[in-house]
C-alpha cells in the first residue's frame, strides 16, 4: 500500500517497505491542461514540459553529480534518467528516474529529487501532475506525492533519499520555487541537506 507523502515527512525505505530496497524508481506524471470553450478551436493546446532531476550530494553537502535531461547518465553508473519527455503525453509515468542504491558510491550520502516546469507554468495550470517512488524488483509503488492543486510555483523540491544508520531512508520536502531547471533550486536544496 504506497504511502501518500505530505511536507516534511519520513519514512525508511526498507522498514516501511517490508524489505531491503536496491533499486527505486522516480516516476513523474502529468497530463496536458485542455483548453475548453469556443477558443479551443482556434488555438493549440499549450504544451507543458516537465522535468525530473536527480542530484547526488556527499557528506559536506556538495555536489557529487547530477541527472537530468541534459545528462541521463550518472558519472559512476548508478543513476539514469528514461530521457525528455515535453508534453506530458502517454499514460502514467512520462519521466523516469532509475536508482540503484546498492551501486551508488559510498561518498554519495544523499539524492535529491526536483520537479521544474522547463515551459514555465505552474502547478495550479498544469493536470494530474504527479511523482512517485516505485519499487523496481515488483513494481509496487512505495510513496505517491502529488503535485496540481493550485500551487503558484513553477518547480518544486520533491523527496530526498539519504543513508541513516546504513539503511536508505525518504524525506518528504515539498519546497516550492521558481524555476526552469534545478539550478534555480540549488539554495533551496542546500537549505534541506
Amino acid at each position: 500500500m504506497p504511502i501518500n507523502l505530505s511536507k516534511g515527512q519520513k519514512i525508511s525505505l526498507e522498514k516501511d517497505s517490508g524489505q531491503k530496497l536496491a533499486k527505486v524508481t522516480m516516476g513523474l506524471g502529468w497530463d496536458q491542461k485542455k483548453k475548453s470553450g469556443w477558443m479551443s478551436f482556434l488555438s493549440s493546446n499549450e504544451d507543458i514540459d516537465l522535468d525530473a532531476s536527480c542530484i547526488m550530494f556527499d557528506e559536506n553537502k556538495q555536489m557529487v553529480d547530477s541527472i537530468w535531461f541534459r545528462q541521463l547518465n550518472s558519472l559512476d553508473g548508478s543513476v539514469r534518467h528514461s530521457g525528455d519527455n515535453r508534453d506530458g503525453s502517454g499514460a502514467g509515468d512520462d519521466e523516469q528516474i532509475f536508482v540503484n542504491l546498492s551501486t551508488v558510491p559510498a561518498n554519495v550520502k544523499s539524492l535529491v529529487f526536483t520537479i521544474s516546469s522547463f515551459s514555465g507554468q505552474t502547478f495550479a495550470s498544469i493536470n494530474n501532475a504527479f511523482c512517485r517512488i516505485v519499487n523496481q524488483a515488483n513494481g509496487e509503488e512505495i510513496a505517491r506525492f502529488n503535485l496540481s492543486g493550485g500551487a503558484n510555483h513553477s518547480a518544486q523540491v520533491m523527496v530526498k533519499l539519504y543513508r541513516h544508520d546504513g539503511e536508505w531512508k525518504m524525506h518528504a520536502i515539498g519546497e516550492g520555487a521558481n524555476g526552469t531547471t534545478f539550478r534555480d533550486l540549488l539554495p533551496i536544496i542546500q537549505s534541506v541537506l
